[in-house]
């Protein structure tokens, strides 16, 4: 970001002239008049899905029926779809498989965190960290019934990963505020106190270069809808080191992660490596439309998307500063680019009108509670121009103070 000042639309307008990423916009089926804010939350349709998904649905499956396992290879999609996502998170082929959802994920992996450490008995997390992570976490500690889960903020987890730790288990970038915690040097430190690291990476991978193998990570889970366009559900995938593979005996022994799962067999063999960690039989038609969406990301330069998403970022708050200043609104995120996630958090007392006033004229971002505005930053469909178009609408809705209509109080239940 330049920084400019007096900046007019014309001026952003030619930055998507000469983006490198532009032609990646045309992959995607994205509706008129809409500008779409909110890829961290579902990703956009890319324009091969549907044809996709209708040749597997009515050739594959319609002709050739369950032969199709065999013939289509639809036995191997966790695997494939797993090796391409490997190549986005910074992991090598046979680390990654798609599979079952973050959450199921998350219980398979922090389950064998306590399993390895089998003397220790804390599971550390963040206050602010993803809510449904908090929520496995706290089963878990329940089901076992010797483990505690200790929660503190985000300035204390260095001083909570102690010896006692079992295995720590953090969000990569803030799901509200989109602040980056600095993975190499929290697992380095969890690693000197003998604890495993576990990172959810929705809302990183497909959006920012992540190295888990250069940081040294031992476990990691993501969601396939965000940033790697899979589809409303779309599976997720789990990442866990070669080194720890086959010293995992999986929470949920399925027949998927059966070393011979035609075999039949009544006990339990845990199959090699990470396809011990399936369990039940892949949602083919899912696993089919995630392919595509990985498929497009492979082909993108992951530093270019990173620089994009950092220049989109930086636009924004250099907008809404000079365009909404006096009106309500603060960034709940970081303004240092480095530290932020693909996304810009904003604060007003009136969050949710306003972004339902936005969506009611096509800018389309969401809302969390208590307070944030977030906006999502996809750029391989979003253009400069968007941002512009973005803040433009933000502006006359709080100055006409438009969120005030009666039709963007009532609260719906997804927001």
């Amino acid at each position: 970001m330049s920084g400019d000042m007096n900046l007019t639309r014309a001026d952003v307008a030619s930055w998507d002239e000469t983006d490198s990423l532009a032609s990646f916009r045309d992959e995607f089926l994205l509706p008129d008049g809409v500008v779409y804010f909110d890829g961290n939350s579902l990703g956009a349709l890319p324009r091969k899905t549907p044809e996709r998904v209708r040749a597997l649905v009515e050739d594959e499956w319609g002709q050739d029926l369950i032969r199709s396992w065999n013939q289509h290879e639809w036995i191997h999609f966790p695997r494939r779809v797993g090796d391409q996502v490997a190549s986005l998170i910074g992991a090598k082929p046979g680390e990654v498989i798609a599979a079952d959802t973050t959450s199921i994920n998350l219980f398979k992996l922090l389950a064998a965190g306590v399993q390895l450490r089998p003397e220790r008995r804390v599971i550390v997390s963040e206050k602010e960290n993803f809510p449904s992570d908090l929520y496995i976490a706290q089963g878990l500690a329940g089901l076992t019934g010797t483990h505690e889960l200790r929660l503190v903020d985000r300035s204390e987890l260095q001083a909570a990963i102690d010896d006692d730790v079992a295995i720590v288990s953090l969000t990569h970038v803030d799901f509200r505020t989109g602040e980056l915690h600095d993975m190499a040097s929290l697992t380095k430190h969890a690693h000197a106190h003998g604890a495993t690291i576990l990172w959810d990476l929705s809302h990183s991978g497909g959006a920012l270069p992540v190295r888990l193998n250069n940081a040294g990570a031992d476990f990691a889970v993501g969601c396939g809808y965000k940033y790697l366009n899979g589809g409303p559900g779309a599976p997720a995938y789990l990442f866990v080191a070669e080194r720890h593979q086959d010293d995992i005996q999986p929470p949920l022994s399925g027949w998927m992660g059966h070393e011979a799962p035609f075999a039949f067999d009544t006990d339990f063999r845990p199959a090699p490596g990470i396809e011990r960690q399936l369990c039940g039989t892949p949602s083919v038609l899912a696993m089919a439309a995630l392919e595509v969406g990985v498929e497009i990301l492979t082909r993108a330069d992951i530093d270019r998307v990173r620089e994009k998403s950092q220049r989109m970022g930086d636009l924004f708050l250099q907008l809404v500063d000079e365009q909404c200043d006096g009106l309500g609104l603060t960034a709940a995120c970081p303004r240092d680019s480095e530290a932020r996630g693909s996304q810009v958090s904003l604060r007003h007392a009136e969050s949710y009108p306003i972004m339902q006033a936005l969506v009611a004229r096509g800018v389309i971002g969401d809302f969390r509670s208590p307070d944030v505005l977030r906006f999502g930053l996809t750029p391989l469909y979003l253009r400069f121009v968007d941002v512009w178009d973005g803040v433009a609408t933000l502006k006359e809705i709080l100055e006409t103070e438009a969120f005030r209509r009666p039709e963007f109080q009532n609260r719906q239940l997804v927001t």
